[in-house]
């Protein structure tokens, strides 16, 4: 319990880190918005798959 409560801290860590330098998340090509009149609507679909990506790589060095 104690391995993973580290790595999580970790990794919202990295994720503020990445805010402060103004990496552009939520923002990637491949995200859709739609704007309609005074209605937008995100879908961050490329920010997702990125997030799965890193989270299955960090959990695969987890196991070993």
């Amino acid at each position: 319990m104690g391995r993973l409560l580290l790595f999580v801290g970790l990794a919202i860590a990295a994720v503020g880190i990445a805010v402060m330098l103004g990496l552009p998340l939520g923002r990637l090509p491949g995200d859709i918005v739609v704007r309609r009149g005074s209605f937008t609507f995100h879908f961050p679909l490329a920010t997702s798959i990125l997030v799965s990506v890193v989270l299955t790589l960090l959990f695969a060095l987890l196991r070993r």
